[in-house]
């Protein structure tokens, strides 16, 4: 097979391929040889249909697929030989023309070929980047702290409802004829359970506002919750279907209102929060959340440092010219159901990300990354132990740990985002190391407004 590839602009390239019969026959004759023997044919035993019939029935296809097989190899073999840093899949060039596959060649096939931009950039302690560290004071470690509180925190009765509070309220639910009467026959819900703060009308919402046991009070639920009749339906115990024309007043009458009251901050919140002896006093556990909130303050600090050094990095290697005719072309076969607008719309999007990732696979490689199977799943892991934390689970199991990361890895899905968050892990610290630091001490509120920019 013979291969020329043309890149006379450096970033638009054609690869001519012209494969003739030496090419292919060996191959063909085997996968031949191959059906022959597998082949069902009325009239012949297995193994005994005459290779001309063969050769008539899937010769033509057996060849195509040979064919098909070379140009994929040659084109990723004479790419690869040639440090060609080819952008997405080879394209069918406009310049092809048809080729007679009932022949026997030679054929010639014509692709566009989108090539890399030709650039370099380098990174040193003369190239001076912000790194922000945020002030872990003590409003924070409060807030961090009734956040603990409220998620282990219980219910407990109450005489009166307070709208400043999480009261619930539960009652009985009576349907009213048009004189304010219980309905005969009427929706009833016996220990039905109402957040009245959660009712989106404030008029509906302050008929409850000094409810106290044993009230009754007239509302009406679609009033009250206009535009959500899954709301009114998981309510009144009906199908959200049955709720449309319902437009009665319904009677609530108050059994019990229960108050929603955080966790006092003693051992046995420390023991929740940190695993049971690890923490023994209310200085322990401030100290050791604040340790929590500046580790995972560092992570975000991490996060808004890679942005800035992407940024810093891709003024310092200015404009690129990107084979965009083509590449537009790659985006399209790749979104086939989505047409034209989708390409125009995300086509100057993924063109900056398409700089930033061949800038960052300079930077991985000047800084000799590697990522091996270990690395991806610490990367999980850490990814499940955020994921917890969030939530205020700070003392998962190492055990549970490993097998949350092993579901996540077992999804396809999830595993690229993974390997890419693992090589950015890496790259971050090298660029910690690579670059001058300039660092400034900030509030939370002002690295948030930094973020947001």
């Amino acid at each position: 097979m013979k291969i020329s590839f043309e890149n006379q602009d450096k970033v638009n390239g054609l690869m001519t391929l012209s494969v003739e019969k030496a090419d292919y026959e060996a191959n063909v004759e085997k996968r031949l040889k191959d059906y022959r023997k597998k082949a069902n044919v009325p009239g012949f035993r297995p193994g005994m249909v005459p290779m001309g019939l063969i050769k008539r029935q899937y010769g033509t296809a057996a060849k195509l697929d040979e064919v098909n097989k070379i140009i994929g190899e040659g084109i990723y073999n004479y790419v690869k030989e040639n440090n060609i840093q080819m952008l997405g899949e080879p394209m069918p060039s406009d310049k092809q023309l048809p080729q007679d596959l009932e022949g026997d060649g030679p054929f010639e096939f014509i692709f566009d070929i989108a090539v890399a931009p030709d650039f370099k950039i380098e990174l040193t302690t003369k190239d001076k980047v912000n790194y922000y560290e945020i002030d872990v004071d003590d409003k924070l470690v409060d807030q961090q702290i009734d956040m603990f509180a409220s998620r282990n925190g219980h219910y407990e009765k109450v005489e009166a409802y307070s709208e400043d509070q999480r009261d619930m309220l539960k009652g009985d639910l009576r349907e009213l004829d048009a004189y304010g009467n219980t309905k005969e026959g009427g929706i009833t819900v016996a220990d039905a359970v109402l957040m009245p703060q959660y009712i989106k009308v404030d008029e509906q919402k302050q008929l409850f506002a000094a409810a106290k046991l044993g009230d009754i009070i007239t509302f009406n639920p679609k009033k009250a919750y206009p535009e959500n009749d899954s709301e009114i339906a998981g309510l009144l115990k009906m199908k959200k279907e049955e709720v449309g024309d319902l437009t009665a007043d319904f009677s609530y009458q108050v059994t019990e209102i229960s108050r929603y009251v955080n966790a006092p901050v003693d051992q046995a919140l420390f023991d929740q929060v940190f695993g049971e002896g690890n923490v023994t006093s209310e200085a322990d556990f401030r100290a050791k959340v604040a340790d929590g909130i500046k580790a995972q303050f560092a992570g975000e600090s991490d996060y808004k440092f890679l942005l800035d050094v992407r940024k810093y990095a891709e003024e310092k290697v200015g404009e690129l010219t990107f084979p965009e005719d083509i590449l537009k072309r790659v985006m399209k076969a790749n979104n086939k159901d989505k047409g034209d607008e989708y390409v125009e719309k995300n086509f100057e999007g993924s063109i900056k990300e398409l700089k930033w990732h061949l800038i960052k696979e300079q930077l991985v490689a000047a800084a000799g990354i590697k990522i091996e199977d270990a690395d991806v799943k610490n990367t999980a892991i850490q990814m499940a132990r955020a994921q917890f934390a969030q939530y205020g689970m700070n003392n998962v199991p190492d055990e549970y740990l490993e097998n949350y990361a092993n579901e996540m890895l077992k999804k396809r899905e999830n595993v690229d985002s993974i390997v890419n968050n693992a090589i950015e892990r890496k790259l971050t610290v090298a660029l910690k190391d690579m670059v001058k630091l300039d660092k400034k001490t900030v509030t939370l509120d002002e690295f948030n407004k930094l973020a947001a920019q």
